[in-house]
């Protein structure tokens, strides 16, 4: 279905939060004492956003839980290599939500699903009404999102890209990417993939049969490939054939995650001027971050 408006902006919040916190000066306290450097930074690219796009739709979504979510019951080590978030990080994102709800924008969450699968979800929604989708994240699983019209926006590079741009990026197509990552593995996620096999013959795989369920329904051909070490490339699949299936399914993004009932097609709504204060006083904003939030 074609496109019928501006696209709907779907932004992944949690990697903005965490790469305020990391680059903000940890100089910034709220009325209770509290650091809010994360909300100081995540304030000032939001803003950025919105006067830069002056967007129609747009919904944000935020990672609730790192141990909660349905992946953890699939496997329990799923992103068991990150450190749970401090006190002072978790009280930052409640502030950041607040932010973004007393803006007028839809805010999704859940202690189950994940930010990318919350997009995917939204994504959906709104496609078949006809809008196409701005996923604003850096993180290349959302990359399998992308369909004609959609495009994905790198905003700390300023680096835009359709689903046809997907292959030049990371060597597979856009439907491709879960199945990538099924044979990789993603050391961020703590996904395994099958052991020794890397990138290029993860690519060189999908790029000869098409789909992760190709080649273990054709794998008797991956020793006659072209592909240095291919005899042991089909030693491995076939030996860490169930780490495959799990790692792509732990990598595939739940586009049937639950949304608030009252998303709508994520249209932007008046802001709360009252919450926007109560915010401004108790983060301590300055008179220019307060200037742009009412007038953003």
């Amino acid at each position: 279905m074609g496109t019928v408006s501006a696209p709907v902006h779907l932004v992944d919040a949690s990697l903005y939060v965490f790469r305020a916190w990391h680059s903000m000066p940890d100089e910034f306290r709220d009325a209770d004492g509290w650091p809010v450097n994360a909300v100081q930074g995540f304030a000032r690219f939001l803003l950025d956003l919105l006067e830069r796009q002056q967007p129609e739709r747009i919904a944000v979504a935020f990672d609730e839980s790192l141990e909660s979510n349905f992946r953890n019951a699939l496997y329990p080590a799923y992103k068991a290599n990150r450190d749970p978030a401090p006190e002072e990080l978790k009280r930052q994102f409640g502030h950041c939500q607040a932010l973004c709800r007393a803006l007028g924008l839809a805010v999704l969450s859940d202690a189950r699903y994940e930010a990318d699968d919350l997009i995917g979800a939204t994504l959906a929604k709104v496609r078949d009404a006809g809008h196409a989708g701005l996923v604003i994240s850096a993180d290349k699983d959302l990359s399998q999102l992308l369909r004609e019209g959609d495009q994905q926006w790198d905003y700390a590079r300023n680096e835009r890209w359709g689903a046809d741009g997907v292959k030049a990026r990371y060597g597979v197509h856009a439907h491709q990417i879960a199945d990538y990552l099924g044979l990789t593995g993603d050391a961020i996620d703590n996904i395994p993939g099958v052991p020794g096999i890397g990138p290029k013959t993860a690519a060189t795989l999908l790029g000869h049969f098409g789909s992760l369920d190709a080649v273990y329904e054709r794998l008797d051909e991956v020793p006659f490939l072209r592909m240095r070490g291919s005899a042991q490339h089909a030693a491995r699949l076939r030996e860490h054939r169930e780490i495959a299936l799990l790692s792509r399914r732990l990598a595939t993004i739940d586009t049937a995650a639950p949304l608030p009932a009252d998303l709508g097609q994520a249209e932007r709504r008046p802001p709360d001027a009252g919450a926007l204060e109560g915010l401004c006083e108790q983060l301590r904003f300055g008179p220019l971050t307060r200037r742009r939030l009412f007038s953003a």
